[in-house]
């Protein structure tokens, strides 16, 4: 059931005093929402959908021990602005990357790691072709890349991907977008279907999520990334060749247990990424294990 908006308020003013937080107005007049902690070497940290600057929670305590963590929001997500704007034109991957920039130059960091997941590697590897100097490095979680191809589009996986395509539907606002406890179901669902590890996030964890979804405008500024993406997605789908990779050093680390990034699409790294490092975890071992070493 959803707490009453003051409840949630008090909730949140909780848990983000455990962090620091800020705000920087990127040159379109938007405020884009970001976590630091730590000090040493920058270390960039990028989240996925459906999620904000708190997939990282437990990270960003252990990280910033040794380290310079930033933890941005993505416009359209968490306590980042959530403009009304054509998804092409506001959303897409540039759009996203360029934001990442200017908290960057706010904070006058020349380079920095770059760790993401989910839609977050997408932005990452945009980083890196478009500011390559900006990035020292990179850690992807399971990434979307383009040597996937066609095979997002395969029947069989279409079970796992069904999501994206609704998001790209009217019936969608329909459905979600002034019904807060709809929207917390459905988020709900993919949290609990696509949690390799079942009953590791406790929860109060999920809620405090759910209730971010279920404020106004949050569920449906969230998709606007998919929108944008849908055309690229196609093009995407027909890459023969990579073109020029990725330069930079690169740790990916994926588990067997995603059912919709599939562990055999990292079959295609090494043409995509010039230097880069595959880790495997394993359901049975519950360990990472390296696997084929540097590509």
């Amino acid at each position: 059931m959803s707490l009453a908006y003051h409840e949630f308020s008090i909730i949140l003013e909780r848990r983000l005093s455990i962090m620091k937080h800020h705000y920087v107005e990127v040159a379109e007049g938007y405020r884009i929402h970001y976590v630091r902690e730590g000090q040493g070497t920058p270390v960039l940290l990028l989240h996925g959908w459906p999620g904000f600057w708190y997939d990282w929670c437990k990270v960003i305590p252990l990280l910033s021990k040794e380290a310079d963590v930033i933890v941005p929001d993505f416009r359209g997500f968490g306590l980042s602005d959530k403009p009304k704007i054509e998804p092409v034109r506001g959303y897409g991957p540039a759009v996203l990357a360029k934001d990442i920039i200017e908290i960057l130059d706010h904070l006058g960091l020349d380079e920095v790691i770059v760790a993401a997941h989910d839609i977050g590697a997408t932005i990452a590897q945009t980083l890196a072709k478009t500011y390559s100097s900006r990035v020292k490095s990179l850690v992807l979680f399971n990434p979307p890349y383009p040597g996937i191809g066609a095979r997002r589009f395969e029947p069989e996986v279409q079970t796992e991907f069904w999501y994206q395509h609704l998001h790209n539907l009217d019936l969608f606002e329909q459905l979600f977008a002034d019904e807060p406890l709809a929207a917390q179901k459905y988020v709900r669902y993919f949290y609990e279907h696509w949690s390799g590890e079942k009953g590791t996030m406790e929860e109060n964890e999920l809620q405090f999520i759910l209730e971010m979804y279920a404020l106004p405008g949050a569920m449906l500024s969230s998709i606007m990334y998919y929108r944008a993406r849908a055309a690229d997605k196609t093009k995407q789908a027909s890459v023969s060749s990579p073109g020029s990779p990725i330069l930079h050093e690169t740790s990916v680390f994926w588990g067997e247990a995603d059912p919709v990034m599939k562990v055999e699409w990292s079959d295609r790294l090494g043409e995509f990424f010039e230097h880069v490092t595959l880790f495997l975890w394993r359901r049975q071992r519950k360990r990472l294990k390296g696997f084929s070493g540097i590509y």
